[in-house]
Parts: C-alpha cells; structure tokens; sequence
C-alpha cells in the first residue's frame, strides 16, 4: 500500500492512503486522471485516502475480469470457496480494531458502533464458511420408473454491487460473501464516502485467498459519475445481477434497468420506519431504546425510526423523559471522543439534504419540540470534543403534532429528527405505522401478549421487534423489507443465498427406451369412484382419428 503526506491537521489521525481501484488481482490506477478524496467525516483536515475516478473503459476491463475469472470460480467446489471466506473472516477478527478506526474516521462512526459494524462483516463470513458445505439442492421422485430428477443451484455469473456509505463494510459482506461463496464474481463501486475502507476489504479478501478477478473495485462518484455507468452497463449486459443499497429513486432505475434484462435485483432501499408505545410499555426502557432508534449513527440508517407513535395516556410522560435525554446525549468528534453517543453527518451533501426537512415540516404545521439545526461553534453543546466547523454536525430534533395527512410523516429524512404522533388505541397505531409507503424495520413497546401477536401479524414491514429498537440486524436472519423499502429479495442468513442462485433441474432416465412425462406415466387408478354428473362419459365421446 502507498501513502502520501497528510495535512499538518490531520497528521493526528493517521496516514493519508494512495488508493487505487482492484482489478483482476492488482491496484490499478484506472485510465483518466480524475481523482477524488476521501476526507475525515468528524473533521475535514484529514484525508482519509485518495482515489482515482472510474471511467467506462476502468469498468469494461473490471467486468472483463470478472468474466473470465467466473469460468474457474463457478467450477471451484463449494467448500474449497467457504474455506476462503473463513480465512477472510480471520483476517477481519484480527484487524478488526484498525478496520473499525477506518470507518470511524471515513463515515464518523462511535468506536461502539464501528467495531460492531466490522464485527457484523465477521459474523457474515463465519456464517457463510460453513454454507459452503449446505448450497443444499433436492432430490425428488419421479412419476416414471428408472428415472431420477434432482435440482441444483448456479451461480448467475458477474454480479454488479453498488453500496451506501453509512455502513461502509457490514453491508458489502452481506452482498459479496454470498455472491462469491455461490460462485459469482463481482464488480463492486463502494461509497465514494468510504473508498478506503473499500480498498482494504478487497485487500484482505485477496490475501484470504480469493483468485484474481472475482472481487473487482472501482471507485469513484455516484449521480453522473462510476455508478451511473454501473447502472447503464445493466442494459449492456455487463452483469447477470445486480444488488444496490440506496435509495427508493434509485433502487426504481435500477429495478426498470434490471427488468429489460429479465433479471431480478436485490434492493435494499430507505425506510419511514414506526415505533409504537403502547399505554403498558416500560418506559424506561422504551426511552433508551427509542434515543438509539432515532438518533445513533445520527440518524443515517435505513432502520433509523422516522415516526414514534405514542398511546395518548403515556405521550406526555414519555415526552418528557425522551427530551430530556435527548438534550443530554454528547455529541461530538467520535475520533477524539470514545463517549459520544454519535458524531457528524457523513458529509456535506447529507448535511444541506437534512437541513432542508425543516421547512417540510414547518409548512406542514409541525411543531418543533427540539433542534436547532447544524452545530456551530456558538450554538455546540458545552462538552463537545472537536472542531464543530470541520464537520457536518446536527443537533438532535423532535417533532410533534405530526398527522398522517403531513408530508414530514412519510418522508425519509437521513439525520437526527423524529416525528411524534398520538394515538387513542392500538388498531389507530397499528394503522398509523401502515400508513407510510415504506416498509423495512418496525418495533412496539408493551407487555400485552395480544398487542404483540396483533402488531407482527399486522405490520406491513420486512422486519419487527418487540421491546427493542427497529434498527440492528443479526447475520443470521433476513434483512429486507416491503413497499418503497425494496422489492421483496433478502440479505442475509440461508434467504440471500436465493438471491445468487438460480435452480436447475435435472432429470435422468435410465430406463433404456424414451418415457414422456405426462404421457407414459402409468395410471394405477381404476376410475371406479367417478360416478353421477361427474362422468363425463355420460355426455360425451371421444372420436380420435
């Protein structure tokens, strides 16, 4: 790995990487001579790494790469490629400090929060070594005798893989540890958020073992930049699947590419998420597991809750509370404070896209309880650590007299806001928590078994907890969900590994002459139990030539 000098600023941080895209086994510095940096999130005196910007030649040669290397990798057995992924696996354990440092200071992640997202990469290989010995087909009776049938998963060939930045390393495992343990190769673009952390998961994934050309990176910008070529190479037939995480706008461009190809994507996009608190909930713990819902990672999730719906009799209580430890969250430069409970917004463009919510909801007539907008150093909270100029800070904020009527209610706001809406009873909040066009994480607080049973059998929503926050997910269970939050496909546990396969039947006849099924299947039935207006033969008679 190369480096160059960092800022005098930023020398506390550490190095400044020379970063390259990975193609076919080696760093490649891509054919332009476009280049952008990837600046600390917490304090922009840093430069995290330097990468060069992908271009459509950059992107042919990673997708002729990946091509090629298919040919081998589809054929290597199951097992030999789970070894890999449990080495690689290894090698994210024992780098998991300086991996998580990283992302703290690519994406401005609490160290809590960035050592659990790398431990979320490890779990996903740990997981997947050991499928390597279950891609499990079936064996089924055949109606004829002498003859057998059977199924079996494919891969599909090249996967394209387009990622968000807020979890710059759990969820390309989630995406690219399945797509290689099913034999697929990949051309993955990374955030242009996080590049560095990109760079040196293909890093580790090489020396894990991984054959040249079956993970390919390029770097470079989103909206008309690397991923829009990525995107256009679906219909130039490019990739035989695509998997995204990223907005609902997006995630609809690629959908339509992807239909034109008659394939199927794996989609992965925003969320409007409700957490109900019912009139028997513990509040206590409604009220920390609420603050993390709405305001860890500032906010930047997909699970992150966008609406609190809260029974009348406890809204006031559960206000109070909630106010008052958000007031005292600490917030600050997670790099220099190891006690902040979240830190900046990821980058500016987030920073000026979540300002703008303020207007939405004062136009619509919501009353804002608490936020006073970007952080400043006038306005910062008295034990904040760092440079709140050198980052996108934002205070945490509160909504209230929020309708189902108003446009704050149902959009996606990527920060640290929440809405609050009151309800009489639980099928009003039930209904409220339905009337977004999301669907991917949900939660209710109470003790009642019914509201229980009633809430996660009529939530419209990938994914429920009860008496838990709607954000985190566990490597082993599905991790999707419904509506405008993605089009039915899953990350995550034996659910993704549909998502990287196709079925193939086959069927072999040993019998020694031609048997067609349907036609020479034997008929063991007598016909004796057709009797009355069910006999045809009563009514007509066949006549063949």
């Amino acid at each position: 790995m190369k480096f160059i000098e960092n800022s005098d600023k930023g020398r506390r941080y550490g190095k400044t990487l020379n970063g390259s895209h990975f193609i076919d086994g080696k760093d490649d510095q891509g054919s332009g001579r476009e280049q952008f940096s990837s600046p600390n999130a917490s304090d922009n005196n840093d430069i995290v790494g330097t990468f060069p910007i992908a271009d459509e030649s950059d992107l042919k040669r990673a997708v002729g790469a990946a091509t090629k290397a298919f040919e081998k990798w589809s054929q290597t057995p199951a097992p030999i490629r789970g070894e890999v992924i449990g080495r690689f696996g290894q090698l994210l354990l024992q780098n998991k400090e300086i991996l998580a440092w990283i992302v703290t200071r690519e994406v401005g992640k609490t160290k809590r929060e960035a050592l659990g997202s790398v431990q979320e990469a490890i779990d996903t290989a740990q997981f997947f070594q050991s499928e390597g010995r279950r891609l499990y087909g079936q064996t089924v009776w055949s109606e004829m005798r002498n003859k057998e049938c059977m199924t079996y998963r494919r891969p599909y060939g090249v996967v394209g893989i387009i990622t968000a930045g807020n979890f710059p390393i759990a969820v390309p495992s989630w995406k690219i540890i399945p797509a290689v343990l099913c034999g697929n190769t990949v051309v993955w673009k990374p955030s242009e958020d996080a590049p560095t952390i990109g760079y040196l998961f293909a890093k580790l994934f090489q020396e894990a073992g991984l054959p040249s050309g079956v993970l390919n990176v390029i770097n470079g910008l989103g909206a008309k930049g690397t991923g829009e070529l990525m995107i256009k190479g679906i219909d130039k037939g490019y990739f035989q699947k695509f998997s995204f995480t990223g907005s609902t706008a997006v995630g609809r461009l690629i959908g339509e590419a992807c239909g034109r190809q008659l394939q199927v994507p794996s989609l992965e996009l925003g969320g409007k998420n409700p957490l109900v608190i019912m009139e028997d909930a513990d509040l206590k713990k409604a009220v920390e597991a609420t603050l993390f819902s709405c305001y860890g990672t500032g906010g930047q999730r997909c699970t992150s809750t966008g609406n609190i719906i809260l029974h009348e009799k406890i809204a006031d209580k559960f206000l109070s509370d909630f106010q008052s430890a958000a007031q005292n969250l600490r917030i600050g430069n997670p790099c220099l404070d190891s006690k902040a409970y979240y830190g900046p917004m990821i980058n500016a463009r987030f920073g000026e896209k979540f300002l703008e919510h303020f207007d939405m909801a004062k136009s619509d007539g919501a009353k804002l309880v608490l936020g006073k907008g970007r952080m400043t150093e006038q306005n910062k909270p008295k034990d904040f650590v760092g440079d709140a100029g050198a980052g996108f800070y934002c205070h945490p904020t509160l909504w209230e007299g929020v309708t189902k009527k108003m446009k704050i209610f149902e959009t996606e706001v990527f920060g640290p806001t929440v809405n609050v809406v009151r309800v009489k009873n639980f099928q009003e909040a039930l209904e409220t928590a339905n009337a977004v066009p999301y669907g991917l994480s949900s939660a209710i607080f109470t003790q009642s078994p019914q509201y229980m049973y009633s809430f996660k059998n009529g939530i419209d929503a990938g994914m429920t907890s009860i008496n838990n926050s709607t954000t985190g997910a566990e490597a082993h269970l599905p991790f999707g969900g419904t509506k405008g939050s993605g089009n039915g496909t899953r990350e995550s546990g034996v659910w993704v590994i549909d998502a990287y396969t196709k079925w193939q039947a086959v069927n072999v006849d040993m019998s020694g002459h031609l048997q067609l099924a349907q036609i020479d299947t034997e008929n063991t039935g007598d016909g004796a139990h057709s009797s009355g207006a069910g006999n045809l033969k009563d009514y007509f008679s066949p006549t063949w030539a």
